[in-house]
Parts: C-alpha cells; structure tokens; sequence
C-alpha cells in the first residue's frame, strides 16, 4: 500500500510526505486559477473542474472561492450539484455528493480528523473517513458534515448544523450535534416558507410538482 492508498484507507498517516505534498501542491495550483477566473468565464470554470475533480456531471456550478485541501481530486460530485460562496471541501478522504444538491454559503464538509491520543496529534497524524450527500439535498448555510457521515436523499440541513452522525433521507434535520425535527410530508407540497403558500397556478411550480408524483 502506498502512502496515497493508505491516506484513503482510513488508516492514520502522516500527511506531511514528500510525495503526498508535491501531488497536493499541483490540486492547489489549479484550484488558485479557478478562484482567478472571472465571473464572465463560465466555460473556463467548468472545464477547470473537470479537471480538478474526481468525477464532476454536467450542470454543476461552484461559485469562487472554492477551499480544498485537494483541489476536488478526492471529490465526486453528480449532474446539476450547486454550491454558494465559500465551499470547503476537506476533501483527503473521499466527499460524494449526488445529483441536483444545493449547498449553501460557507458549507464545510470534512473527512479529515486528528486521534485523540496527543502523542500521535503531537507526530501529526491524521486519519479519513469518507463523506456521503445524497441526491436532492440542502445543506444549509455554514453547516459542517463530519468525516464518515452520510446524508440521505431529499434531506435537508438546517443553517449552522453540525453533523456529527447519519441523517436519514427524506427529512429537516437541525442543530448542533444535528438530529432530525421532522419527516418531509404533504404540508411540504402546500407551503414553501412558513405561511407562504406554493402558487399552482404558476405554470412553472404545477410541473414541478407534476414531476415528482
């Protein structure tokens, strides 16, 4: 097992070797010219970030700055994924993140950790564990996902989470450590935003709802 195997692995490793710095330095030079790019350069950025991600569909969009201890290398994103300002991506171990998902401003999602034990932190050592985002989801502005933790289909996370363990699909899930307040339900498809009612008859929200039936 080679020292970029074994930083996958999920076994502690030193991540200050040679040859994982001089890899991680050529990520973080494309990422620098991806937060360079202009707001007008729309095809550059994409073309960029399907160079610097693992796997990235077609549709995404990731507004600058963009923060990624790999650049995306360990990152694989699915089609239409959209992600605000201020994206951090702790991206040593590997981060998912599935088809049509919404990320708010400032997201942070981590797969990186330390152990507990201050003789191996006073060594450096570090350890990863993969993050998982399903399909359909809404991470809420500044929420943090901790490494090894998964979010299911249709979720969403409330603003300023912190997501310390797994989060079933179809659910609100808020807090710090976060956990579930409710089930997605029926009174979802009437109202959007507390008392605010979904207009059917914009034709544009009627066959968005025709969609999922």
């Amino acid at each position: 097992m080679n020292i970029h195997e074994k930083m996958l692995s999920g076994k502690l490793y030193l991540p200050g070797d040679e040859d994982i710095m001089a890899a991680q330095t050529l990520c973080l030079e494309k990422l620098y010219d991806y937060n360079a790019t202009r707001p007008s350069e729309a095809k550059k950025r994409a073309e960029l970030l399907r160079e610097m991600f693992a796997e990235i569909g077609e549709g995404c969009y990731i507004e600058p700055p963009l923060h990624a201890n790999w650049g995306g290398k360990h990152c694989h994103f699915g089609k239409n994924v959209y992600a605000n300002f201020g994206l951090t991506l702790v991206d040593d171990g590997e981060i998912f993140v599935g088809d049509f998902t919404m990320l708010a401003p400032n997201v942070i999602l981590a797969t990186a950790g330390h152990p507990i034990l201050p003789a191996l932190r006073e060594k450096a050592f570090q350890y990863n564990a993969p993050v998982h985002i399903g399909n359909n989801c809404w991470i809420g502005a500044g929420a943090v996902v901790l490494p090894g933790v998964s979010v299911g289909d249709n979720s969403v996370i409330g603003a300023g989470s912190v997501v310390t363990k797994d989060i079933p699909a179809g659910v609100v899930a808020i807090g710090n450590p976060c956990q579930v307040l409710r089930k997605i339900n029926e009174k979802d498809r009437e109202f959007y935003f507390k008392n605010r009612r979904i207009d059917l008859s914009d034709p544009d929200l009627s066959v968005a709802l025709d969609d999922i039936k």
